[in-house]
């Protein structure tokens, strides 16, 4: 498999560390090379926070460079905006479409960049997804993220049974069969 690199963007609360540990135990339980690193520091509710996976067979360093990310999985959209620098151009970006306003935009001091994130679309692959519908619709909202994984799962040469026994380890017992069911529903996931 070629390298890939990966920048998980969201706010704080969201379950970007747990994303990302899922991305990259499901990496290593592949066989794969694989560095991690995230920025929790901010990461009160609501608050930027990062995450960068990259997987191959040899990788030397977590650090994506700017132009350098094959993907940006991006768990709330002004985020995924705000690392759009980092990706390659024609990458690919996973939206999801639920926002989390920041708090100028909630005191009417700013406006949420509406038409900057839809201009992504000139540069990179854009799958939009509202992951929060689509994991209420598999029978459990909270679930959001699992259909993300599951729809990023696509794009990387990782077995969907690999997926599945990492989802077992990491998710709540009580939750493993509704996460496998969203799961597979973000890796089903046809663009509208």
């Amino acid at each position: 498999m070629e390298n890939k690199n990966i920048i998980i963007a969201g706010v704080g609360g969201q379950g970007l560390v747990l994303a990302t540990r899922i991305i990259s135990e499901a990496a290593f339980a592949q066989g794969l090379d694989v560095k991690t690193n995230d920025v929790v520091g901010l990461s009160q509710r609501g608050g930027t926070v990062w995450g960068s996976i990259k997987m191959g067979e040899k990788v030397h360093s977590p650090n994506i460079l700017p132009k350098g990310a094959d993907i940006i999985l991006g768990m709330e959209p002004l985020e995924a905006l705000r690392w759009s620098h980092g990706l390659k151009d024609g990458g690919l970006i996973i939206l999801n479409t639920n926002r989390v306003y920041p708090t100028p935009v909630l005191l009417e001091k700013d406006t949420y960049p509406e038409e900057a994130i839809e201009k992504l679309k000139e540069t990179y692959e854009v799958i939009e997804i509202d992951a929060q519908e689509e994991a209420k619709a598999s029978g459990n909202i909270k679930a959001a993220n699992t259909i993300l994984l599951g729809l990023v799962s696509k794009y990387l040469d990782i077995e969907e049974s690999v997926w599945h026994d990492v989802l077992k380890r990491f998710v709540p017992k009580k939750a493993v069969e509704e996460n496998l069911v969203a799961f597979k529903r973000g890796k089903d996931y046809e663009r509208k």
